[in-house]
Parts: C-alpha cells; structure tokens; sequence
C-alpha cells in the first residue's frame, strides 16, 4: 500500500467510514506494529484509544486482602530517578505515579494528568516547541499536603541538576518547565520535538513531593529520607522497607480514583531466584504475582500445569543483549577503572568483535532456553515495527571466527589459547545469576573456547548487579569486566530515551557517579550526530530511518543482540493485572483485582 492508500485510510477513519481498531489491522497485516499505528492515527488528528479502565469490575475501595509480590531481584531503594535498573522502578512504582504511562498498545493513559494533551485541545503546539499538561484536581501526597503544579516542576528541576546525578537526567536537562497554575504545567523545548512525551510519563516521569525532597536536590540528593521511606500519591502508603528482602504498603484511603485500589496491602518479596518464584505463583500459589521469570519455557509450562497459576507475556521492545567493553577494566587511570581514557587491549580491534558475535549461537539460545519468551535477534532496537533494521542478519560460524583471528595476527599458543603482541585473549564474562543466563555464558564460553578464547565465567547475585550502590564494584554500570549480558527493557514506544544509551554524552563514570546510560563506554560521532538530528526531526519517515541507521553502527561495533524478551510475568488465575510490554509490570497497580 502507498502513502496515499494510507492516507485515504486515515480520513476513512476521521469519517467514521472505518473502525480505529479496523485501521490498526490493515497495518499491522502490512508489517507494522499497532504503536505505530496509533502514533500515525494521534499525528493526523485522531485522537488514541487507550486502555479502558472502566473494565475494572471492584465496586468498592479495599477488601482484598493482602496482594502478595514476589521480586526475586529485590529492590534496594525507592527514589525513581536513581533507579538504575527495573526492580528500582518497579519499587518505586508502587508509591509513585508519572502524569501519564503507556499501555500495551503504545498509547498513553493518564495517572496525574486530567487529560492527555493534543493539538486538538491546544495543550500540544503544532511545531513541537511545547506542551501543556493539565494536572488532577484533589490529589494529594500521602502525609495529606496537596499534589501541584510545584511539585511537577520541582521534579524536573532535581532532574536536571547534574549534581543529584539522577538517571533520568536525559529527560529533563534541556527542558524550561514552567507552572501556569496549580494545576497547569508548560513545558518549552529548546527546539522542535517529535517526541514529547518523555519528561513526567511511565518510568522516567514519577513525581516527586517538592516538599520533602526541595533541601536535597543536587549534591545533597543521596541523603534524603524519602530515598528510603517514600510519600507518593499512588495508590498505596509506605509502611516498611528492608532493602534486597521486603517492601510492605497499606491502602491510600484518599487515592484519587474511586473504588481503588482493591487490596488492602501489599508486599513485596525479595529473594530467591526466578525458578523458586515461578513455582511460589504457578504451582504452589502462595503468592500472587512473580516478576520478570527468565526461566526456561520448558520449566514454565511444566508449573503451569497445575493450574493455579498462568504465564502473562508482553512483547514490546526489551532486548538480552551482550556488551564488549570498549575500555579496559584492568587499567586505572585517576582512581578509575574502566575509564573513558583507555581502550579496551582486544575489542578495539574490529576482527575480535566480529569473531565474538560469530561465537554466540542466538539460535539455540532461544531453542533450548527461551522457547516462547525471547526470539533471536540481531538487532538492538526491536520496536516499534518502523525502527527495526532489514539490513542486519546474525550467524553462528565458529570456523569462520577463527579465520578472522587468524588473519588479524591472534595466533594460537600452547594452551590453545589466542595471543598477540603479549595479550592474550582470555576475557572475564559476566551477568546477573539466573540459569538462563548461566546457560547462555555455557554456551558462548564454548564455542570461544574451542576458536582460542579463554573465557572467565562470573556470575552475580541480581541484587547486587542490578544494584544502585555507587560504591559496589560488581554492579553493571561499573562494568568491571570484559564483557557483560543483561537485558535492557524499552519502556515506551519510542526509542529516544532507549537509544540515549549509545550517546558519547551518557557515558557512565566515576565523575557522574556511574549514573550514565552508555555502559560500554562506546563513543561514535556519526552516532551521536544522528541522535541529535532525530531529536529535531518532525518526519516520523526520516526519523525512523535515523534510528535504523543508528541501532546498524551499534550492532557494527561493541553491542552483540541476543534475544528480543517478552516481559514474562506470573500471576494467580484469579489475579486482574493490566501488562503493558512499553511500560512496567506495576504501571497500572491501581487497576489490579482478584475475581471472586
């Protein structure tokens, strides 16, 4: 179909001719994703259908009893905007809530906001330069102070301060955010933006009490209370948090939305590992929920079968990837290892890395280990359907690993094992424990193996690789390693902030307390070029083919794709929780209810 049938199609739909929910079929039969869709259906003026919450059946607040989540990555605070991995945010989500998230057809639905803005309602300027949120009336913080305009753009501000070296950094730096009235908030961008709903939307936009936190914004930011005993406006009051074992909440008597939420408390548990929470949900059912299960599908479906719990699955753009560090973990240069100022001895060299994506077998990977929950890929950025790159392809070709070695001068001594000009070639492979993950490093440590790697295997308890303690050296942002695999999820339908990660300018490093995004330590001018320009770009075509090109120079060099996830999360049969593959497991908790 060409650009014209689509438009046709899309007056159809203004018309009333054609159905939104028709449209988004006839494009998603032609290969695009129904984000896609919708984003094509907003940009002409029609407004998004996003998830119905008056399918929530409770007819009254509370009476549920406890709702009991297991996180076997535990969180280990609960400030938003230094989570620096997803058991942080979801932590967090529980007390916390963003003007507006994502549901798991890429729309936004409104949290704070009272509506969600437009060109249509004026709140959304034609040239991208700005736009308005308009804010619930009669929210209020849990202590009972009032949820304003102040407090949205105190957030950006805490944001934005390099020295409280938040994550979210990114989303708020080059923002003026202005309050009109109490509950009106401008936001004016520096230039023409394509993607405005980033700063206060789903995991980089929980808000933050202007009240409790205004004397610990910038180099004071670590010391605040709240980090760890939160007042949000969501739908549950903190009530006790132990770091890496157990947060618990009580019902907010006073959240803004009626009938909710259904449970009376909430906990959650830390511990343990991905199988012994699949089995805690799906076979024996003491709890109600058990998060990110990266376990073998084959073990999944053989819990399922008990019946008294199901396997929910959300594909949005989560992707398992292996990083090659561009700097050296083994050199120290001004106190810092791994630091920007070295490169790495081997995978500055273009044959090594290109032998090394040769030597992982994405195949069997997803044969024996994912099945049904990861598909192989060779791409990092795997959605929306109009950012997935046609032009790469993955291989499993040992022989020819070898003869790239060979011809590059790393030549083979006694032990087997590659040398060249006295550095041998024996890497130090790491990851968080879960047995997928283990099986994984199994399988590329042999293959390296036998073309003349040798391969250290380390393996780190999740809660401290997925941790945000600056001063542990295993975490992943330290990268103290040659190589290391995790996934990192997309949440949201739109790869500016995902991509963020590659930038020169997000490097992590002691200077920003390793709360930088690019963990690799990658630099590449003509990547960083592209990401400015895609920032600007109003074209949604020219914009999709600059982070095509762009997820291409990343896969080229230190970035080796594995799998794109499915968000694999286990509930109680009973158990209503809206999923949304762009956003977190918690973004909807407020909906979550237990038939009877």
């Amino acid at each position: 179909m060409n650009e014209q049938g689509i438009r046709d199609l899309i007056d159809d739909v203004k018309d009333g001719r054609l159905s939104r929910r028709g449209f988004v079929g006839r494009m998603v039969a032609l290969g695009l994703s129904a984000p896609f869709a919708g984003t094509m259906l907003a940009a002409s003026g029609v407004a998004a259908q996003s998830y119905d919450r008056a399918t929530y059946a409770p007819t009254k607040a509370g009476g549920g009893g406890t709702l009991k989540l297991l996180w076997w990555q535990a969180p280990t605070l609960l400030n938003p905007h230094f989570a620096t991995g997803t058991k942080d945010q979801e932590g967090s989500r529980i007390f916390y809530e963003p003007l507006a998230a994502w549901d798991n057809d890429g729309n936004l639905v409104p949290i704070l906001a009272s509506e969600l803005p437009s060109v249509e309602n004026g709140l959304l300027a034609r040239d991208g330069l700005s736009v308005v949120w308009k804010l619930k009336p009669g929210v209020t913080w849990h202590d009972g102070k009032p949820f304003t305009a102040d407090d949205v753009v105190f957030t950006a501000q805490y944001a934005a301060d390099p020295a409280t070296a938040a994550v979210t950094l990114g989303s708020y730096k080059d923002l003026k955010v202005e309050k009109v009235d109490d509950l009106t908030v401008k936001i004016t961008f520096d230039k023409p933006t394509p993607f405005w709903a980033d700063a206060f939307v789903a995991t980089v936009g929980m808000i933050l009490p202007k009240h409790l936190f205004a004397d610990y914004i910038g180099g004071k930011s670590r010391d605040a209370p709240a980090n760890l005993a939160p007042v949000g406006t969501g739908p549950y009051r903190f009530v006790e948090f132990r770091p890496g074992d157990m947060i618990r909440g009580d019902r907010n008597p006073r959240y803004h939305l009626p009938n909710r939420p259904f449970f009376d408390a909430i906990e959650m548990k830390g511990g343990g590992d991905a199988v012994s929470a699949a089995r805690a949900v799906l076979q024996t059912g003491e709890y109600d929920c058990a998060w990110n299960l990266q376990v073998e599908d084959e073990v999944l479906k053989r819990l399922e079968a008990s019946g008294k719990g199901r396997v929910d699955l959300a594909y949005g753009g989560n992707t398992e990837f292996l990083l090659l560090n561009a700097a050296d973990p083994n050199v120290e240069v001004d106190g810092e290892r791994a630091s920007l100022k070295t490169k790495h001895f081997a995978f500055s060299d273009p044959a090594v890395r290109d032998a090394m994506k040769l030597l992982v077998d994405r195949a069997s990977v997803q044969q024996f280990i994912y099945g049904r929950t990861g598909r192989a890929t060779a791409n990092f950025l795997n959605g929306p359907e109009r950012f997935v790159s046609k032009a790469t392809s993955f291989a499993f070709d040992p022989a020819k690993a070898e003869a790239l070695l060979e011809a590059a001068g790393w030549k083979k001594g006694s032990d087997g094992v590659r040398a060249k000009d006295g550095k041998r070639l024996n890497f130090v492979y790491q990851t968080s424990i879960n047995a997928p993950r283990q099986k994984t490093q199994a399988i590329v440590k042999q293959a390296a193996q036998k073309a003349g790697i040798d391969i250290e295997i380390k393996s780190i308890p999740a809660t401290v690789f997925f941790s945000s303690d600056v001063a542990n050296p295993d975490t992943y942002p330290k990268f103290y390693a040659d190589m290391e695999m995790y996934t990192w999820n997309m949440t949201q339908p739109d790869p500016a902030v995902y991509m963020l990660q590659w930038a020169g300018w997000e490097v992590a490093q002691k200077e920003n307390k390793w709360q930088g995004r690019n963990i690799a330590r990658w630099q590449n001018g003509d990547y960083d070029k592209l990401y400015r320009a895609s920032q600007v770009e109003l074209d949604p075509v020219k914009r999709a083919a600059m982070y095509v090109a762009m997820n291409e120079l990343v896969v080229k060099d230190n970035v080796v794709p594995l799998l794109h996830r499915a968000q694999v999360n286990g509930f109680a049969t009973k158990l209503k929780a809206p999923q949304s593959g762009w956003d977190n497991t918690l973004w909807l908790l407020a909906d979550w209810y237990k038939d009877a």
